[in-house]
């Protein structure tokens, strides 16, 4: 005799309610994930709020750091990050280009990716050191915004390689045949097809890069970052107070400086990785809005 099998199917109800549990489930482990990062932007803005004011963000510090203002601190960590990106992001979207475009899956690019791994898990501290060792030391930079922003270009390198390999690699392949069959070259189709429909995710390498530059102290510590400086640079050459340090300074160097004033100055710095993140995050949902698949 023959049996016949017969397959279980799930009531309708059952998986809405499933469903309706495992999206519940997302959503609080999404809660716990983002509540400590709210939790303590929170805490910076109520204890630091009672500060800000224009003069505040335009004025020199004076009193040896325990009253004025923080301008040097902000406009040296402009600098840091502006000389950062002038060299990471050329670098770093070229290499990932060639990785991604030209390297192929041959052992020097296993190698190369294993290198560059190796390097985004490389402390801050240890960056510091290569920094002073390279740039202070060994091409006599000095301690200045050059060999502070170029430490930090180095550090933040891997983040904008991988992002850029990856984003080029997340174009259709489709799109590159159709331009060689129309006689375009291999330089060619990165260039007018594949770069500008990645610009989005590369956006998010950078969008990374700049917010640990802003926000790192270790690697500008030894090579460009002065403790007190109440004048602005003028040049790259400069040394230059910037706002991880002055925190930094005020917390643990400083005796008799105000609970507003460290916090203000918290605040100043979360705003400003804020601000910078904000206008990248813009330019990327606009490309993206404009992108062709």
């Amino acid at each position: 005799m023959s049996t016949a099998e017969t397959s279980y199917v799930e009531p309708l109800e059952v998986r809405h309610r499933r469903e309706s549990i495992v999206r519940m489930a997302l959503a609080a482990a999404t809660a716990l994930a983002a509540l400590p990062a709210l939790a303590i932007v929170g805490f910076i803005v109520i204890k630091g709020a009672p500060a800000l004011s224009w003069g505040f963000l335009t004025e020199m510090p004076v009193s040896g750091m325990t009253a004025g203002g923080i301008q040097p601190a902000i406009v040296g960590t402009l600098w840091l990050v502006g000389v950062s990106l002038l060299f990471s992001v050329p670098v770093g979207v070229l290499a990932g280009m060639y990785l991604s475009e030209y390297a192929g899956e041959g052992r020097l690019a296993r190698m190369v990716d294993l290198a560059i791994v190796n390097l985004a898990g490389v402390p801050s501290i240890v960056h510091a050191l290569f920094g002073l060792g390279a740039f202070v030391l060994f091409l006599d930079f000095g301690t200045s915004i050059l060999s502070g922003g170029l430490t930090l270009g180095v550090m933040t390198l891997p983040v904008i390689i991988t992002s850029t390999k990856a984003a080029l690699q997340s174009v259709p392949h489709n799109f590159r045949v159709a331009c060689w069959n129309l006689g375009a070259t291999r330089w060619q189709t990165i260039w007018h097809v594949v770069l500008p429909n990645a610009l989005p995710g590369i956006l998010t390498g950078v969008i990374l890069q700049v917010s640990r530059s802003a926000g790192e102290t270790a690697p500008v510590l030894f090579t460009g970052a002065a403790f007190y400086l109440p004048i602005l640079p003028t040049s790259v050459w400069d040394q230059t107070m910037a706002l991880s340090m002055h925190v930094f300074a005020l917390v643990t160097q400083v005796p008799n400086v105000s609970e507003e004033l460290k916090y203000g100055t918290a605040l100043v710095l979360v705003g400003v990785v804020l601000l910078f993140n904000s206008f990248a995050i813009g330019l990327r949902l606009y490309l993206r809005r404009n992108r062709r698949w």
